[in-house]
């Protein structure tokens, strides 16, 4: 249990110790006079004494009794862990307990310094309230001009880092609860279809970059993920192939290959024979180093060094032009993919998991407009389903006088119409 001590007055006096001249019956100790006189003492959940001074004994009888109680009832927080700086608890703390890889602790520590440590860093992790964190989401717009989904995604870290202080009990409460986040903006995607992307493996400047185009754009791999493939990972019987790592690249270590940072993105991944014949064909054509860092990789750069995301990104953008094409981004590849698999009503969860989502409802933001255009789709089928017969008759001699199938029940009666 915890206890009050008097500062300025010794619990066990000596002998030769004199009275004390202010305070009867008591005797001076070293600290007479000095500071604030009593002190509340009492241990910690982890053994170690907790101190505080105070000036008047009732109110170091209170805290004692607060403190005792938190620990309790399991709300103990200790004092001091919360003057711990924003900036400190970030980077020292946040951060390496992130179960993430190389390349997203480079982004996230980015994140933190451009925009959370020039506002906050100084300041004691307690001392942030909540009209600071809703005025400092603000800015994120009004002062660092982000947009799109990028300010959601700023704020979603500083976010963990408060959250997980309460977790480590150093604030009781994070700032940001009741702070509505910024509203995620996902920019509606406009994949390539298949006549484009055809396009664009035809103009291919090298072997090397018409498999890529056309294996990301028969899988939906990310960049990491298609430049990392390894032989031992595909099953040409089975025709799967496993993803479960990804060619990284970061300052001062160069590339290497590194396991995938979610769970989700670990999968096993059907292929259509068209891929299996692509990767069969390219890897007896440019047989894979059999020993070195670039063991077993697929693509190489004529088996030199391994692909880097900007060698991709800059082949990719060369290619467009030789196709007489706009420009592309590499990912654009992988929204193809995704688009492909919607307009043939597959199910969202199967996308989501063909894509490697860590859930559903990223699958759904990133498409929503693409699953719209399914739904459309889907009410044709079910006019055509329940066409009365004589509209089935039109259809169906409109099919045999070579026309084209209509696609819904007001096309087929406007056929209907045309041929009296």
């Amino acid at each position: 249990m915890g206890y009050v001590a008097d500062r300025w007055h010794k619990s066990k006096p000596g002998p030769d110790d004199q009275e004390c001249g202010q305070h009867k019956g008591l005797y001076a100790s070293k600290t007479h006079g000095k500071g604030k006189r009593w002190q509340a003492r009492y241990d910690g959940p982890d053994g170690h004494e907790i101190t505080s001074l105070w000036g008047t004994r009732a109110e170091a009888d209170k805290e004692v009794i607060k403190q005792e109680s938190a620990k309790l009832s399991g709300s103990w927080l200790d004092p001091k862990a919360g003057r711990v700086t924003v900036g400190k608890y970030a980077l020292e703390t946040w951060l390496p307990a992130q179960n993430i890889i190389g390349r997203s602790v480079t982004e996230y520590r980015g994140a933190l310094t451009r925009y959370l440590i020039p506002e906050w860093g100084n300041r004691e992790m307690r001392s942030i309230k909540p009209s600071e964190a809703g005025a400092w989401q603000q800015l994120l717009t009004a002062k660092y001009k982000l947009s799109g989904g990028y300010p959601n995604r700023v704020a979603r870290y500083v976010r963990g880092v408060f959250r997980l202080a309460v977790i480590d009990r150093v604030i009781a409460v994070s700032p940001f609860d009741g702070i509505k986040a910024p509203t995620l903006v996902e920019a509606a995607v406009n994949p390539p279809d298949v006549a484009e992307v055809k396009q664009l493996i035809a103009a291919a400047y090298r072997p090397v970059w018409a498999a890529l185009i056309e294996l990301t754009a028969l899988t939906g791999l990310r960049s990491g993920e298609v430049r990392g493939l390894q032989v031992d990972r595909i099953d040409f019987l089975r025709r799967t192939l496993l993803v479960d790592q990804q060619l990284v690249q970061e300052p001062g270590k160069g590339m290497y290959l590194d396991h995938l940072k979610t769970g989700a993105g670990r999968r096993v991944l059907p292929i259509t024979k068209r891929t299996v014949d692509l990767l069969a064909a390219y890897i007896a054509k440019y047989p894979p180093a059999a020993e070195g860092e670039l063991a077993g990789l697929v693509f190489t750069m004529a088996g030199v060094r391994a692909v880097g995301e900007a060698s991709l990104d800059f082949a990719l953008k060369t290619t467009c032009r030789k196709a007489g094409l706009g420009p592309r981004h590499w990912h654009e590849l992988r929204h193809h993919y995704a688009s492909v698999l919607i307009a043939g009503t597959e199910n969202p969860k199967v996308v989501s998991r063909r894509l490697g989502h860590k859930d559903v409802m990223t699958t759904m933001r990133t498409y929503a407009h693409l699953f719209a255009e399914a739904e459309e789709k889907t009410r044709d089928v079910l006019d055509l389903a329940w066409a009365e017969p004589d509209e089935e008759v039109a259809a169906a001699e409109s099919s045999a006088a070579g026309g084209r199938i209509p696609e819904s029940r007001t096309e087929i009666r406007a056929l209907k119409q045309v041929n009296g």
